[in-house]
């Protein structure tokens, strides 16, 4: 699967495939250590499935089809002033197609104290340059960020599928901070509370929402979802 957005924004990217092995090379080749954490697939949602999926959880990420009912939700809610704890990791998204890379940088963004990136290494940088800007500064960083763009290019082209501007899919990304479940979606204003949540209960309260989410769209058959987890050997 692919990704998109709905940006008016000039600048587009190919979308990222959903594709663990694709994601690990991309977030390995920008700092973050093989040794700390990876991206595996969920194969499913009910509880036998979810048992299956590597521990701990860091950080879970959800592809879903843009439809008409979900965009005038996201509309509603963007109507709403929320507020969220100022530890969470957010930014918008201002290039179109990507979302799979800013739901990339969700997730890493918000667990770099559980993490160790490549000092000196792309995302290093990356967070150290962005931690006191807005998520709209954030946003404009990453658009005018040349080696973020070849970087992407270099794994929108590796999937198994052809590449093309025209999805009509979009990732976001689910993580715990504070002890509540945010929802990152950089076509938001915001993040998204879903409740109370801790690090053990992460992907059960992540696919409670996402459960729901596809329960709203029966008809169809564009859902995936990816967890980054760290390394088991990480907690010896």
């Amino acid at each position: 699967m692919a990704t998109v957005d709905e940006s008016p924004a000039a600048k587009r990217w190919l979308p990222l495939e959903a594709n663990p092995d694709i994601m690990n090379q991309f977030l390995w080749g920008l700092g973050l250590p093989e040794n700390e954490a990876e991206c595996f697939d969920v194969f499913g949602l009910d509880e036998e499935l979810l048992e299956m999926v590597p521990r701990p959880v860091l950080a879970v990420l959800f592809l879903y089809p843009l439809t008409s009912q979900n965009e005038e939700e996201r509309i509603q809610q963007d109507k709403l002033k929320r507020e969220y704890s100022d530890k969470v990791y957010f930014m918008k998204q201002t290039v179109g197609n990507a979302c799979g890379t800013i739901g990339l940088l969700h997730a890493i963004g918000n667990i770099t104290s559980e993490i160790k990136l490549v000092d000196g290494s792309y995302l290093d940088r990356f967070f150290k340059s962005t931690s006191s800007m807005d998520p709209h500064q954030r946003a404009l960083f990453l658009e005018n960020d040349r080696d973020m763009e070849v970087s992407h290019s270099v794994a929108a082209t590796a999937g198994d599928t052809e590449a093309s501007d025209n999805v009509d899919t979009h990732f976001i990304c689910f993580s715990c901070v504070d002890g509540e479940l945010y929802e990152l979606d950089g076509r938001k204003s915001a993040p998204v509370s879903h409740g109370p949540s801790s690090p053990n209960t992460l992907l059960q309260d992540a696919a409670r929402v996402i459960r729901g989410m596809i329960e709203k769209n029966p008809d169809s058959l564009n859902f995936n979802a990816i967890v980054v987890s760290k390394k088991a050997g990480d907690n010896l």
